[in-house]
């Protein structure tokens, strides 16, 4: 792919959603009944050491409220922005293939169910909560869908998964990679740059050994740190470093470079709550961010998978 030609020196998620769908497609966040079975002592207490009660859903909908209150809420702020274009439902917050299939099914169903408008069905996920009767249901959901799962690795070092009590190991998400891809289920992995004690190699590992693998997409996340989270009480207490505005441009323009080019690149950066956010601040300039990646590749003459080798 010509990657120079277009908007942006990468494979975008809108570039990805304009061929498939031929018009804009917006997600519309929703909340369901679930939890995360590494805050309820299934697999562990606390969760990951990043992440809040909230599990990674400051901007999705309130689970005490109908899907069809949330979808129509979310719909109606993003129409401001968005006039027009078909919607995927997106399941974010918590793990959202932790209940039983029949609670799927059920509550699935009802989601794709909304409006006529949407068009696909977006999961985030943990690797150790797909169990086969899950992939299966998926496997079945994903003929009379579009459907995506998002599988949260973070960082293919164990070292690292230990200090941030991921509560899985490697071998557990290639598992879950490999059973999606069985199933041609589009998947894409969730990565934090600026994990406790990462080296810029390291954090170059991970794009290096994801190209190895049948994935669809891949969000970038930077470090941020937040009110509630283990990682927030611990930095208030003894600050330790952080990438800077410059060196995370930096790492994820070369992380980009070494990216193989199929791979869709559906997230830059993330969005903190700012009264939640701790630090760095310069999360919050989530455009200034990007725009710095894209300025980067130019000046470089670079573009995704300008270092890939297969």
């Amino acid at each position: 792919m010509d990657f120079l030609s277009k908007e942006r020196p990468y494979y975008t998620v809108n570039d990805f959603y304009q061929a498939k769908f031929k018009e804009k497609v917006i997600k519309i966040p929703l909340s369901g009944p679930f939890s995360c079975p590494n805050r309820d002592g299934t697999l562990g207490w606390g969760g990951c050491t990043y992440c809040t009660e909230k599990g990674a859903g400051e901007f999705a909908g309130n689970p005490l409220v109908s899907l069809s209150e949330q979808y129509e809420k979310g719909l109606a702020l993003l129409r401001k922005k968005w006039p027009s274009g078909k919607t995927i439902v997106y399941f974010q917050a918590n793990t959202n293939t932790y209940a039983p299939v029949a609670t799927l099914k059920s509550l699935f169903s009802e989601a794709l169910q909304l409006s006529p408008e949407i068009v696909g069905l977006s999961l985030a996920t943990r690797p150790d909560c797909l169990p086969l009767d899950v992939l299966d249901y998926l496997g079945k959901l994903n003929q009379e869908t579009f459907l995506t799962v998002e599988v949260g690795l973070q960082t293919m070092h164990e070292i690292t998964a230990k200090k941030i009590n991921r509560g899985h190991d490697l071998q557990a998400f290639v598992q879950a990679i490999t059973e999606l891809s069985k199933r041609q289920i589009h998947t894409v992995v969730h990565i934090i740059n600026s994990l406790p004690g990462e080296t810029n190699e390291m954090m170059l590992d991970t794009i290096r050994f994801l190209n190895t693998l049948p994935i669809n997409g891949l969000k970038i996340h930077m470090l941020y740190l937040v009110k509630g989270s283990q990682l927030g009480r611990d930095y208030l207490a003894h600050p330790f470093p952080l990438l800077s505005l410059s060196d995370y441009v930096d790492i994820t323009s070369s992380q980009i470079e070494l990216l193989r080019p199929d791979i869709i690149l559906y997230r830059l950066t993330g969005d903190p709550v700012k009264a939640d956010l701790i630090a760095p601040l310069w999360t919050l300039k989530k455009f200034v961010v990007t725009n710095e990646i894209d300025k980067r590749l130019r000046q470089n003459s670079s573009f995704q998978g300008a270092r890939w080798t297969k």
